[in-house]
Order: C-alpha cells, then structure tokens, then sequence
C-alpha cells in the first residue's frame, strides 16, 4: 500500500522507494539516493514514463518533461517530487 503524499522533503525519499518498490519489486535496499535507475535498477524508459505517471496519479501534479528527461538517479527524483510539491 502507497502512504499518504508526503509533505516535507524528508518523507520524500521513503515514500519514493516504497513506490519502487511495489511497482518494480526491487530491493528495498539497492535504492539509494546515489543508485542511478538506469544502470544500478533496471529501469528502462517505459518503466520511467509508468513511474512519471504513477507520481502524476498520487500527487495530482505533473512533472515537466524537461525535469523528467534530467532525472537519472533516486536524489534526482526526490529533487524533481520536492520541487514538485513545493509548488
């Protein structure tokens, strides 16, 4: 089950890797702020737009393509969503 939205930067990066987690079934603990989700997780570019995607239904914001094209590692995603939230 995905937790709530989280409202501050620090409850960013659990929330992401449970997202993860349960839509790819990776380990827990390979998911690291520095693991890049191309090469360290396996995440291929139809995987990402799911991922896009899924962030868009649970936060009813959309992230830019251009923040989402320069979204490489776990820390980047948690930039882009913290921004996102932000807003």
């Amino acid at each position: 089950m995905t937790p709530a939205i989280p409202q501050t930067k620090e409850e960013i990066y659990p929330w992401v890797v449970n997202i993860l987690h349960e839509m790819f079934e990776l380990d827990r603990t390979k998911i690291t702020l520095q693991a890049n989700l191309y090469t360290d997780l396996d995440i291929d570019s139809i995987d990402a737009v799911d991922l896009a995607v899924k962030f868009k239904e649970l936060t009813g914001k959309r992230l830019q393509p251009e923040v989402f094209k320069s979204v490489r590692t776990v820390q980047d995603v948690v930039a882009a969503l913290g921004g996102l939230l932000e807003k």
